[in-house]
């Protein structure tokens, strides 16, 4: 099999409609390019060969009895390890976790089984998804795609590792302040964050429940449009016939470009221009109260995270990397009174954001404000681990904030995406847009 590394799950699955494209063949590829490559076990938690080949081999007689269930059915995907998967272990990056066998797949998995979806394996990841960094001296810190000696992007680190490096042809993560698309930007992947509620969170290891979204990082739109409809059972979006002729898009100049590094605003620069040539109609505007609802992250992040995981880290502490451990107990301060009222704030600031992006398309922003930091500074330098992974999350983590989907494009500059906000539950316009917007940044 040649040049598989280099498709897109969409032309894969094609490839297998028109017969010309094995399941078992490319599942095989798969595996025994994971298991050739020099940093699998830094990528990969492990594989799950058995289960992949079997579900390669249902795949491959439906495909020749003209019985696909999907048009991904037969094609090979990598799975974050915070989504349950029958028989094998689900530790979430973290040590506190270690040996955990569900009994079950996720919600997600198991619909995506159902569509025909092949499982490679679990992807390494930050502990317990808390840092858009990547780094997880506990376990292990995928490498880069562009720069190996910088950091991955997290908590998504292995599943954008695996479809960069060409070890999965599209991968699923989670989102809960940018742990898709920070990764996704990093390695020149797309990726898409889910409204809230879009797709179940049953069997999926929690960071904080009301925050915590799915989402694909793949090398195309129409890769990420599929895999949603792979794990939410509706029909993908349609994004025939796509344009940006009269697109109306939002540059938000609230935060969003405070302390901005060089290259991710050339990128998104040079990326608008092309938006504008292609015929969007792109206007600016602040939005003041993004400031209070920022002011609120610290209580509403923290407070959820650390009462979801109190009792586990504080039997053994030890077993986590202290500026990761450190993080969850800031939220120990917080009172229940303070966290109730910064919901309260933050559904009426999510209201005023509905208002004021209500006549756009989309809004549109630079994904991350810096590039991927250094491995070993971060390591050696915890207030600079700090600073960097605020900074990394702080774009995305407003699309989590006003509860929003949102979808990161590669722009002409490495490392650096843009970033397009939408309404709740409209992945589908947004998808379509993206995959407008794909065309013009090309």
């Amino acid at each position: 099999m040649t040049d598989w590394q280099g498709k897109s799950a969409a032309d894969l699955g094609r490839a297998i409609a028109q017969g010309a494209l094995d399941p078992v063949d490319l599942t095989g590829a798969c595996l025994d390019a994971i298991r050739a490559h020099p940093d699998r076990t830094r990528i990969y938690a492990r594989l799950t060969e058995d289960r992949a080949m079997a579900e390669a081999g249902a795949a491959r007689a439906r495909a020749r009895a003209g019985q696909r269930l999907s048009p991904l059915d037969g094609v090979p995907i990598s799975w974050k390890d915070l989504f349950d998967s029958a028989g094998a272990a689900t530790e979430a990056g973290s040590r506190l976790l270690a040996g955990r066998l569900p009994g079950a797949d996720a919600a997600v998995l198991a619909a995506a089984t159902a569509q025909g979806l092949v499982c490679l394996g679990k992807t390494h990841m930050t502990e317990l998804a808390f840092s858009g960094l990547g780094l997880n001296p506990m376990t292990a810190t995928p490498p880069n795609a562009l720069d190996p000696a910088r950091a991955p992007g997290g908590s998504s680190s292995g599943a954008a590792a695996s479809v960069a490096f060409g070890l999965a042809p599209a991968a699923i993560g989670s989102d809960t302040g940018g742990s898709v698309r920070v990764p996704a930007a990093w390695n020149g992947l797309v990726g898409l964050k889910t409204t809230s509620g879009r797709l179940p969170l049953t069997g999926v290891v929690p960071l904080c429940a009301r925050f915590d979204t799915v989402g694909p990082l793949t090398r195309s739109v129409e890769d990420a449009a599929l895999l949603l409809a792979a794990m939410d059972g509706r029909k993908p979006a349609d994004l025939r016939g796509v344009s940006l002729k009269g697109a109306r898009l939002l540059i938000l100049d609230t935060v969003a470009f405070d302390d901005i590094r060089p290259e991710p605003l050339a990128g998104f620069e040079d990326a608008v221009a092309r938006l504008t040539d292609a015929g969007a109609i792109v206007t600016r505007a602040a939005m003041p109260a993004l400031t209070e609802a920022f002011a609120l992250s610290g209580i509403l992040f923290t407070s959820e995270a650390y009462g979801t995981w109190k009792s586990t880290i504080e039997s053994a502490p030890e077993k986590m990397y202290p500026p990761i451990r450190d993080r969850f107990r800031a939220g120990a301060g917080h009172s229940a009174a303070d966290f109730v009222a910064a919901w309260h704030r933050l559904d009426a600031i999510r209201a005023l954001w509905a208002d004021w992006a209500a006549p756009h398309d989309a809004v549109i922003l630079p994904t991350v404000a810096n590039l991927a930091p250094d491995t070993a500074r971060l390591l050696a330098d915890p207030a600079y681990f700090t600073a960097e992974n605020l900074l990394a999350l702080r774009n995305t983590r407003i699309g989590n904030l006003m509860g929003l989907c949102a979808l990161t494009l590669p722009t002409s500059r490495p490392m650096a995406g843009i970033m397009f906000l939408g309404r709740p539950f409209g992945e589908e316009h947004l998808l379509r847009l993206g995959a407008a917007a794909e065309t013009a940044l090309a």
